[in-house]
């Protein structure tokens, strides 16, 4: 208990000490029946309950400290990963290794609190020598203990590790928040023993039908020299390539390009396999399984025009971008041989021209049901314009031409345009209009509208129109070119031409889904260590969605076996997580009711063998060793890590913490002050009565 008086407690205390002595002598000053010792105590008792009693009603305050100690905590990991738990050197004994590991936190947990932790791919509390990582990360070991220990006394870490870390990065960057020593238990082989692998695969995930793509393979072999290997591509478990690799060097490594042919639409799986040398440590890394989504080709994007432009050099360099778009241009007399049906989308430049071209082309492609994007300037024939479709007309022109700003519509929704971008538009250049009124025929959204002079009209410059199904674009004036040429006077400015461009292209050329029942994998390819996502959506007669039903699934593997799941209703739509799932091919179908319907969805997808642990066997004790020596501590082998024990003793650094601990009480709230008061009194009555005074 810490000194508790104040100036102003002082005085006060001082205030009832002589209200105490006041009492008193009122009581006994001038008693006569009693003996003057008797009376000098029996008024010593009385001062002392006054004195305490005034006192306590003016509560004052008691600090009281104490001190709480807290042990040192030894952090004790192992790494659980498959490397570890393989791959031993010559002499090993795994038994005495778990078991001395075991004494070890015995031994530590009577000096300290031991935390004993097993890490892989994920991090578990508790020491598991069962070996069955896929992956080890011990990034994501230090991130958790700094989350569990922060703020509190770590007195030092131990890891046992082959210093094989494939996931998570460099722990290096990440054991300076512990804060406390490092100690490394040396685990794994640091000799190279006999094995060939493929290392890596290099590949375009999404070819074209009937184009030939390349894998660029990385072949590594160690400790075969002299040893021939054969590499062969499957695809669809059909062998499609094969060709031998000679080994001429104990650290081998080669790049090896495949060539092959695109023949079938689809997601393509081709496995690249090397075949096993004699007394090969591991064969589980001779093959990776890749997968090619194969789509017929790019969707073609045709611009039309009766005449060449600026503007269709800027067209057509923005759409280039999307590897998905092939543009064909036709002008002039080319009008006349396009082949509507070969396009998913036609840009019709400032047709019909002034000579009433490409009547013919437009009517052919409306008949084709092809998505247009009218784009109407000075060469523009209005007339013939008004004639060829009729959601627009233009009324009242003279043949002139108006300067026309742009300005974006606010309430645009139907693509995403960046707002910074959009910022850009004030500086731009007009574009060149026709003079003329003009009207719209049905509903429209814009995406930018028209600012002549400094007047923000609501008229569209910029809009899209769903006729029946069919989507059409209309551009209302010529000029873009110039605005490329605004971007381009500064390198801070965002390419707004080609966004605008590009995303118009996009959405006037997707074919819209009507389907109501949607069931779809999150991704075509999980490694068995991910859970498997599927997705449903489903719709109504209005297309708006619900999720009222149940939706149900089965999941089917290779050899046929049924896993039964039910959706589990996220938001407006569905969801299912179906945990992780052992390496092959599976399907799916999903099935629901709405009302008297009954709708179905089925897809695919593969989990994918995670051979990570495969890919390096040889231990990193270098690292090891860094680890330990940046963090002052200390490597050891499997066989003296009981000696870690007197290590951590004699480093000096692991220290018991005691943490204080201050409180500020009410003095009335002692107990012991109430018993005193009781037995003073209570001694005082007993006197009192003693001598015939009550």
């Amino acid at each position: 208990m810490g000194n508790f008086f104040t100036a102003t407690s002082v005085f006060t205390f001082l205030a009832c000490l002589l209200l105490g002595c006041l009492y008193a002598w009122i009581l006994y000053g001038r008693h006569q029946n009693l003996t003057k010792n008797l009376k000098y105590a029996l008024a010593a008792l009385r001062i002392i309950v006054v004195t305490l009693i005034t006192w306590l009603l003016f509560a004052p305050l008691v600090k009281r400290i104490s001190y709480t100690p807290e042990k040192p905590i030894i952090v004790l990991a192992h790494d659980n990963s498959i490397s570890v738990a393989q791959v031993e050197p010559v002499g090993f004994d795994k038994k005495k290794y778990q078991q001395d590991l075991q004494k070890l936190a015995e031994q530590l947990s009577a000096k300290y609190e031991v935390k004993t932790y097993s890490f892989s791919d994920s991090v578990k509390a508790g020491l598991d020598f069962s070996g069955k990582g896929k992956l080890s990360n011990a990034t994501g070991l230090i991130n958790q203990l700094n989350d569990e220990l922060l703020n509190r006394n770590v007195g030092a870490v131990i890891i046992a590790s082959d210093g094989i870390f494939n996931r998570g990065g460099n722990p290096l960057y990440e054991l300076n928040q512990i804060k406390a020593p490092i100690y490394t238990i040396a685990m794994g082989d640091t000799i190279a023993k006999r094995d060939v692998l493929i290392a890596n695969v290099n590949y375009n995930n999404l070819v074209y039908l009937d184009n030939e793509f390349t894998l660029d393979i990385q072949v590594q072999a160690f400790e075969s020299k002299g040893e021939t290997t054969q590499l062969s591509v499957s695809e669809n478990g059909k062998k499609i390539k094969e060709e031998p690799i000679a080994i001429n060097t104990n650290g081998f490594v080669k790049d090896v390009q495949i060539k092959l042919k695109a023949n079938k639409i689809g997601i393509q799986k081709y496995t690249i396999n090397l075949s096993p040398v004699k007394n090969e440590i591991t064969t589980k890394n001779n093959s990776q399984t890749i997968f090619i989504e194969v789509i017929d080709a790019r969707q073609k994007v045709l611009i039309a025009a009766a005449a060449p432009h600026p503007d269709i050099a800027t067209l057509k360099q923005a759409i280039e971008l999307n590897k998905h778009y092939e543009v064909t241009l036709a002008l002039a007399d080319d009008l006349n041989t396009v082949d509507a049906n070969k396009y998913s989308l036609a840009i019709l430049y400032q047709l019909p021209g002034n000579a009433n071209t490409a009547s013919a082309l437009i009517h052919k492609l409306q008949e084709a049901r092809v998505s247009l994007w009218y784009i109407v300037g000075g060469q523009s024939n209005i007339g013939a314009f008004n004639q060829a479709q009729k959601l627009l007309n233009f009324s009242r022109a003279n043949g002139s031409l108006q300067e026309v700003f742009p300005y974006p519509d606010a309430n645009f929704t139907t693509f995403n345009l960046d707002a910074n971008s959009l910022k850009q538009l004030k500086d731009y250049d007009p574009l060149q209009v026709p003079f003329a009124n003009i009207s719209i025929n049905g509903s429209y959204t814009a995406a930018l509208n028209q600012r002549i002079g400094r007047v923000n009209t609501q008229s569209p410059l910029l809009f899209f129109i769903n006729d029946n199904g069919k989507k059409l674009g209309f551009l209302l004036g010529e000029g873009i070119w110039k605005w490329k040429l605004e971007e381009a006077k500064n390198e801070q400015n965002f390419p707004l031409v080609n966004e605008l461009i590009s995303k118009t292209i996009q959405y006037l050329s997707v074919k819209d889904d009507k389907r109501k029942f949607k069931a779809y994998s999150s991704k075509n390819t999980y490694e068995e260590n991910e859970n498997v996502i599927l997705n449903a959506t489903l719709y109504n007669d209005a297309y708006e969605p619900v999720n009222t039903p149940d939706v149900k699934t089965q999941i089917k593997n290779a050899e046929g076996k049924v896993f039964n799941y039910t959706f589990s209703k996220f938001g407006a739509a569905y969801r299912l997580d179906a945990g992780t799932l052992p390496q092959g091919n599976y399907t799916y179908i999903a099935t629901t009711n709405l009302g008297d319907q009954k709708y179905t969805a089925a897809g695919a997808f593969y989990v994918n063998a995670l051979i990570a642990e495969y890919q390096q066997t040889t231990a990193n004790h270098q690292l090891l060793y860094t680890m330990a020596q940046q963090n002052n501590g200390k490597m050891v082998m499997p066989n003296n890590l009981l000696n870690l024990a007197d290590e951590i003793e004699k480093s000096g650094q692991v220290k018991t913490i005691s943490y204080e601990d201050r409180k500020y009480e009410e003095l009335i709230s002692l107990k012991w002050l109430f018993i005193l008061i009781v037995a003073l009194l209570s001694i005082e009555w007993f006197l009192r009565k003693r001598n015939g005074e009550i």
